[in-house]
């Protein structure tokens, strides 16, 4: 099993997908746009936040691959900018705990 920074390191998307997501990360607010994703009772804890993030993400990117009728791009690109927010604010409060 692969620890959080190297899941987040390691994760290549379309550009596509990946540029929705840059985008969309700067208007992120973990009030407003965590709950639809993760449930109104999300964990507080950023790392447990990110693994559940992309565990779905892993879900999302699988229905993607094999054109699953259900899959919904606008669903994963929220899914996609939750982690690109999430992920900035998790290194950086690994970066001011050294």
């Amino acid at each position: 099993m692969l620890d959080l920074a190297t899941r987040l390191t390691t994760l290549t998307r379309p550009r596509l997908l990946a540029r929705a997501a840059r985008i969309g990360a700067d208007d992120y607010a973990r009030a407003r746009h965590l709950a639809p994703l993760l449930g109104r009772a999300y964990p507080q804890r950023p790392a447990v936040i990110l693994t559940r993030l992309l565990d779905l993400e892993a879900q999302y990117e699988a229905a993607r691959v094999v054109a699953n009728p259900g899959y919904s791009f606008a669903r994963h690109v929220a899914v996609l900018i939750a982690i690109a927010a999430e992920s900035r604010m998790y290194l950086q409060s690994k970066a001011q705990a050294q």
